[in-house]
């Protein structure tokens, strides 16, 4: 059995597919973002939970790893996995960001095309960004959002899903 914390991501988008968490690797550190790492269906999965902060708009989500002589850094774009996984919650609300490692990459997270990124905001559908950056990001995170209270874009995101997942 898996953390609490993965249950609506298996319930909401792995279930109606008929796809299993497997390999689930808990990470020690950045426990309040529910960091983990599993499979699904041979696709390497970086999971993270993203955070609501008080005083701006968008959820706050950090994604790095820690080298081997200590410090933390960005994810390479070398690093053995495929997508990165963004839940987000708000009330009742409650949304997936599926990200392939070539648009974090070509976006400036990972390291590799850029100097990379610790942390970054997200912007699911139902925040109104109040400022030109988050405009500018929720438009180009828009694609790879899921939001699974909406059942036609839910059905239709499924889809979108399927085609990462079964190949």
């Amino acid at each position: 059995m898996f953390p609490n914390y993965l249950v609506n991501i298996q319930k909401h988008l792995f279930d109606p597919l008929q796809l299993k968490i497997e390999n689930l690797i808990i990470e020690k550190e950045s426990k309040n973002y529910n960091a983990c790492s599993f499979q699904c269906n041979n696709q390497m999965v970086i999971f993270r939970t993203a955070n609501n902060t008080p005083k701006k708009k968008g959820l706050f989500v950090t994604l790095w790893k820690r080298n081997k002589s200590g410090p933390i850094e960005p994810f390479h774009y070398q690093d053995s996995f495929d997508l990165s996984i963004i839940e987000t919650i708000h009330k009742n609300k409650v949304g997936y960001f599926i990200f392939n490692k070539e648009i974090l990459n070509e976006k400036g997270i990972l390291f590799g095309k850029q100097k990379g990124k610790l942390g970054f905001r997200v912007y699911p559908r139902w925040d109104k960004p109040n400022n030109k950056q988050g405009i500018v990001t929720q438009k180009w995170q828009s694609p790879f959002f899921i939001e699974t209270k909406d059942e036609m874009i839910f059905n239709h995101c499924l889809n979108f899903l399927s085609e990462i997942f079964i190949k």
